[in-house]
């Protein structure tokens, strides 16, 4: 029976936080500037990855692997139809990784780590792969295994990549903490030298860390010393959480945003559990409001949009943007995470009109994306739906946090807008700020 389409585009009037867009049938855009789970298991030094799966599904991953010139770090196994009637697929994903590691021993270069990948086949068809590890533990006792999944099925349960962010951190061991380390984890980039999670720490004689400082695997498990443990990514604070109890260290968890009391309130948190000095807010805010000004007058009333994939609060940009007057069309996002829900309710009162548009609908295949006016995007797809050459490129928050990120991003707008990109060659780059040989 064929099923109309729901709109592609709400109102903020009409918008439902709960369910913005009809789940359905949907549409990919050559955007792909975002992190998959090949990219974020490269971030552990010395390690190797695994794939057992279906020569299709392998695809994409190989070409991850490629596209950052990482292919001596990565292996696949392949599971074919015959596998799965005779029942031998736990025996060929034993022998497959056990055939990988003695290949690479013969080379001279048994990895330190090895992330195995099984996939949705393996949970239809039950194979216990506890048992396949223990096999492989004793058998490779100098290997830590990391029990990672490639299952798209449990997507609803819990994604990739965020169980990644999880399993990824169990080989750190249980040490005693140096007071004055704090770890940052679940997250794809490192904090600049301005973020205000690292200033606080620096002002108190504590250093930040994280698996982007690491170049060899001894170093990445001494991240284990961490005093306290910080997640600022929604997908990496379950991971975060759950390392920090193994180790009985304590994890906040203190989300990116762009709501000046949200900072505040989670600075003065970190300033609490670390013995830290507390900053001027008044001075922050200050700051913040003048670098603001500053976009706004070299902008002018040009359209902006924004899209999710830029941070995981993309209507909290939106709010902070109107109130300082700025021309914001456009949200680009296919759903409303939890922690900004309230913001569709500031938008309905205060911002009715804007547009809330979806990113995966089919109809967005034929769309046009031409604007009338040059529009600023703040984000790659927004970029990509609005047409425009004029745009901030980056993803998942990029390392910004705090005033200072709030700052940033000011700072990003003001140049993306005075310095056309060539969004052809940029936006369908995959991992955007990761290693990368294209």
């Amino acid at each position: 029976m064929l099923q109309r389409l729901g709109p592609s585009v709400v109102s903020a009037q009409d918008a439902d936080a709960r369910s913005l867009f009809p789940a359905g049938l949907e549409f990919n855009a050559p955007v792909h500037g975002t992190w998959n789970i090949v990219h974020i298991g490269m971030l552990v030094p010395e390690s190797h990855q695994i794939y057992v799966c279906g020569i299709n599904c392998m695809r994409g991953v190989v070409l991850t692997a490629a596209e950052m010139g990482t292919q001596d770090r990565f292996s696949c196994v392949v599971l074919k139809e015959e596998d799965i009637t005779r029942g031998t697929v736990e025996q060929i994903t034993l022998d497959g990784i056990r055939d990988v590691l003695h290949k690479l021993e013969e080379r001279g270069s048994l990895p330190r780590c090895v992330i195995v990948f099984p996939v949705c086949t393996h949970l239809f068809l039950g194979v216990p792969m506890g048992r396949v590890y223990r096999k492989l533990e004793a058998e490779f006792p100098q290997v830590d295994f990391v029990r990672a999944y490639m299952d798209p099925i449990s997507k609803k349960r819990m994604i990739p990549d965020k169980r990644l962010r999880k399993v990824m951190y169990d080989p750190l061991p249980a040490c005693e903490p140096d007071e004055r380390l704090v770890v940052l984890l679940g997250s794809e980039f490192a904090h600049r030298d301005d973020s205000d999670l690292v200033t606080l720490l620096a002002s108190g004689g504590k250093r930040l860390a994280s698996i982007h400082d690491c170049v060899s695997y001894d170093e990445f498990k001494g991240l284990a010393r961490a005093s306290l443990f910080v997640s600022v990514f929604p997908n990496g604070e379950y991971g975060a959480a759950k390392t920090a109890e193994r180790l009985g260290r304590r994890h906040l968890y203190l989300p990116g945003t762009f709501s000046y009391e949200q900072v505040e309130r989670q600075e003065r948190q970190l300033c609490d559990a670390a013995g830290l000095p507390l900053p001027d807010f008044a001075t922050e805010r200050k700051l913040c409001d003048e670098a603001l000004d500053l976009a706004r007058e070299a902008i002018g009333d040009a359209p902006v949009a924004i899209d999710a994939v830029v941070h995981p609060r993309p209507l909290e940009l939106a709010h902070l943007l109107l109130e300082h007057g700025f021309n914001v069309s456009e949200v680009c996002l296919d759903g409303v995470n939890g922690e900004e829900a309230v913001e569709v309710d500031w938008l309905r009162e205060h911002a009715p009109d804007l547009q809330l548009s979806s990113t995966i609908l089919p109809d967005l295949r034929v769309a046009s994306r031409v604007r009338d006016e040059q529009t600023l995007a703040i984000g790659p797809k927004a970029a990509w739906f609005t047409g425009t050459d004029r745009f901030v490129n980056l993803v998942y928050g990029g390392g910004l946090w705090g005033y200072a990120g709030i700052r940033a991003m000011a700072g990003l707008m003001v140049e993306a807008w005075r310095e056309p990109k060539d969004a052809r060659d940029i936006i369908p780059r995959k991992g955007l700020g990761c290693v990368s040989c294209i």
